[in-house]
């Protein structure tokens, strides 16, 4: 019995079969086979086409047929994992009235203050756990103050993930921790935020149906079967976004436990039974995919927009004279060539839209303490890679203030955890120990469909075949020499944001 994994990124749709058997991935791929354009009409939008994300996905499924000769016929579930707090509109027969407006768009940050002192910052905090911030309900607000004709067109509003399923299913729908992404969710009362929607003046009716995580959500229409290769009775079992996916394939679904992922934007994310916030609205928190009325399960989560789209910059940049990209490979190479502290070169790795650690200001990138007698290509490399793991630690230390902590970071063997620097800089700073896993948030959301269909019976089983592929403990000595580097670098932090 097989299960599909569809992993909608920014970047591109990565799609894996999963043998509930045999308990193993039996194929990936990736479409396309270049990274997915996202467009900036203005200075601090950014913009995708929701067809395109539904053309890929179809294309991986073919890839999967053609490429691994993956019997389709055999998939009975279908989970999927997706790019968070964007905000898709379509109309009644799910086509987008407009492009989705993605996670890294800035253009609602403002409405998202404003609306947090209409409303109250007692009352947010309590109700949302923290501000609208630059998420979807404050991104649905921008729209209707600034396209109007656009949302008297749109029947639904969905997350990115919602819209495949959508196109999947013909049913729109969305689930109660993608409410929670969108900061559409009362947690004191367990329901959606009618009032905060009332107050941000949002039609409640856009609201599709809403179903949890797992389960039986909907059938694939027997159009879309055929079309695809299906059996007509596969079902849609799992959504998750993709940090708490990303959480989900590691196994990190009890409090204490926490997740990392350094993709095109970098997340510590752990898991908690308790409904924190910060006051300064610098770290986030979201339902779980497991939380369930009876057991609570919330994500506290730190964001570095930053990440991967920093070290693919300095990737572009590096390879002007050459024919081709150089690959990031020779990268971490460059990062090990020299020393811890990159010869006193910091590099703050922000300028893709605004950060949530600084409250969503619209912080840009910089170098500091540049010597072009002193530092090569190599000292800009390994200060990117600290400045990134600093700028996550600085979020982790504002989630520890309000409880969200723990000794063990897991995370999967890939992006930026693939450079053995990277990975001694993240836990020598951070001072915890790190467990790399073989998985991917395909095969996650692949293990939650089979979980959601109810071939496995508990996570332990459907997580039993996930391999620790290596841990590595921070030592003594390093800690105190990245914690004086990581000391200087947030210097400039403290004193200029």
């Amino acid at each position: 019995m097989y299960f599909l994994g569809i992993d909608l990124g920014s970047s591109s749709v990565k799609l894996s079969v999963l043998d509930a058997d045999k308990g193993r991935c039996i194929a990936s791929v990736t479409a396309p086979d270049f990274e997915m354009e996202i467009k900036a009409p203005k200075f601090g939008w950014a913009e995708q086409d929701p067809e395109l994300w539904w053309q890929y996905t179809k294309d991986g499924i073919a890839k999967l047929a053609s490429k691994y000769q993956v019997d389709l016929s055999k998939i009975k579930g279908i989970g999927i994992a997706y790019q968070m707090h964007g905000l898709v509109l379509t109309d009644e027969a799910l086509n987008p009235v407009r492009p989705a407006i993605i996670w890294c768009d800035s253009r609602a940050a403002v409405l998202g203050a404003q609306s947090y002192l209409q409303i109250g910052e007692t009352h947010c905090q309590e109700t949302l756990l923290g501000s609208p911030g630059n998420f979807t309900a404050s991104k649905l607000k921008w729209v209707k103050e600034n396209q109007p004709e656009i949302l008297e067109e749109a029947a639904y509003m969905m997350l990115p993930g919602d819209f495949i399923a959508a196109k999947l299913s013909g049913v729109a729908q969305i689930s109660t921790s993608g409410l929670s992404e969108g900061t559409l969710w009362n947690f004191k009362e367990g329901r959606l935020a009618t009032e905060i929607m009332e107050q941000m003046e949002i039609p409640s009716e856009l609201v599709p149906e809403i179903v949890p995580n797992f389960g039986e959500q909907a059938t694939i229409s027997a159009a879309i079967a055929e079309e695809l290769g299906f059996s007509k009775d596969v079902k849609i079992t799992y959504r998750g976004g993709d940090q708490p996916n990303n959480a989900l394939s590691l196994n990190v679904l009890k409090p204490g436990e926490i997740a990392t992922t350094a993709g095109t934007s970098a997340v510590i994310y752990a898991v908690s039974d308790q409904d924190n916030y910060d006051q300064q609205n610098r770290i986030n928190t979201f339902l779980h995919v497991n939380n369930t009325p009876e057991e609570k399960r919330n994500g506290v989560m730190v964001c570095i927009n930053g990440s991967g789209i920093c070290y693919q910059w300095l990737r572009k940049i590096m390879s002007v004279s050459g024919t081709s990209l150089i690959d990031y490979e020779k990268l971490n190479g460059l990062a090990a060539a020299t020393s811890a502290g990159a010869k006193d070169l910091r590099f703050y790795p922000f300028g893709n839209g605004v950060e949530r650690i600084f409250n969503n200001k619209n912080v840009t990138s910089g170098i500091q303490n540049l010597n072009f007698n002193i530092h090569q290509s190599a000292e800009v490399v390994r200060a990117a890679c600290e400045g990134i793991v600093f700028a996550m630690n600085f979020g982790f230390d504002v989630m520890k203030s309000v409880g969200a902590s723990g000794s063990l970071v897991k995370a999967g063997k890939a992006n930026l955890f693939l450079s053995p620097v990277f990975r001694e800089i993240f836990v020598n700073t951070t001072d915890t120990a790190l467990e790399l896993y073989n998985t991917s948030g395909a095969e996650g959301a692949a293990r939650g469909a089979a979980f959601g269909y109810g071939y496995y019976k508990s996570y332990e089983e459907a997580f039993e075949n996930l391999e620790c592929l290596e841990r590595i403990e921070p030592t003594a000595a390093l800690t105190n020499q990245y914690k004086e580097i990581y000391n200087n670098w947030k210097h400039h932090i403290n004193t200029e944001l």
